[in-house]
C-alpha cells in the first residue's frame, strides 16, 4: 500500500511539473512584458546619395536604401505617370525604360540605378509632340480606364526595339530566326503587362501600326 501511495504522489508530481514547464515555455519573456522599452531598437538605415538621368535631366536625391525606383520616381520626383499597381512585379503598370530596356520599377531599388538613364511615360512625349506609340494608342483606342496605359506604352516601345535587335521570344518556332512583329509575337512579348479593361486587341493593333512605320 505504501508503495502504491508513493507511486501515486510521484505521478501527480510529474504531471504538475510538466504542465508548469509547458506554460512557462509558451509564455513570452517576463522582461519583454514588463519593460518593452528595454527591447533593442534597430536604427533606420542612413539615406544614400543617388544621381541618375531621368527623362534627359540629371537628378540627384538622398534616398533610404530600401526605396524602390518606383517610389523614387513617384514620391521624390513627382513623376506620377508611372503607376503602382500590384507592387509585386505582376501587372506591369510600373514599367519604365532603364538604359533602353524595360523593367518593373517596383522590383528595383533606386540606389541600383546610380548613373543610369531612366525614361518614364513623361519622357516619351508631350501633349504637343506625342511619341508615335502614344499617338497609335489614341488612334486605336488602346486603353479604357488608362491606369495601365503608361506601363503598356513603355513596354510596347521596348518590345519593338527588342524585335528590331533580333532578341528571340517564346512565340518563335525558330529562336535562331529573326523575329517578326506578328500579332502572336507582340502578344507574347506584352504578356507581362496586364490590362484589366481587356484592351489587348487594340493595343496589338497600335503596336503593329508603329512597327509598320518603323519597317
Amino acid at each position: 500500500m505504501d508503495e502504491r501511495e508513493d507511486f501515486s504522489v510521484t505521478r501527480r508530481g510529474v504531471l504538475v511539473t510538466g504542465s508548469s514547464s509547458a506554460a512557462l515555455a509558451s509564455s513570452p519573456a517576463i522582461g519583454a512584458i514588463a519593460r518593452p522599452g528595454l527591447l533593442p531598437k534597430t536604427p533606420p538605415p542612413k539615406a544614400m546619395p543617388l544621381s541618375f538621368e531621368v527623362n534627359g535631366e540629371r537628378r540627384t536625391l538622398e534616398v533610404d536604401p530600401r526605396t524602390t525606383l518606383l517610389d523614387a520616381l513617384r514620391e521624390h520626383l513627382h513623376l506620377t505617370g508611372t503607376k503602382k499597381g500590384c507592387d509585386h512585379g505582376q501587372c506591369g503598370a510600373c514599367t519604365v525604360l532603364v538604359n533602353g530596356q524595360r523593367i518593373n520599377s517596383c522590383l528595383s531599388l533606386a540606389v541600383q540605378h546610380e548613373g543610369d538613364k531612366v525614361t518614364t511615360i513623361e519622357g516619351l512625349g508631350t501633349p504637343d509632340k506625342l511619341h508615335p506609340m502614344q499617338a497609335a494608342f489614341i488612334k486605336h483606342d488602346g486603353y479604357q480606364c488608362g491606369y495601365c496605359t503608361p506601363g503598356q506604352i513603355c513596354s510596347a516601345v521596348a518590345v519593338l526595339d527588342e524585335i528590331k535587335r533580333g532578341l528571340p521570344s517564346h512565340a518563335q518556332a525558330d529562336p535562331a530566326a529573326a523575329p517578326q512583329a506578328t500579332n502572336m509575337e507582340l502578344r507574347e512579348r506584352m504578356s507581362g503587362n496586364i490590362c484589366r479593361c481587356g484592351a489587348y486587341s487594340n493595343i496589338a493593333e497600335a503596336m503593329a501600326e508603329v512597327a509598320g512605320q518603323q519597317a
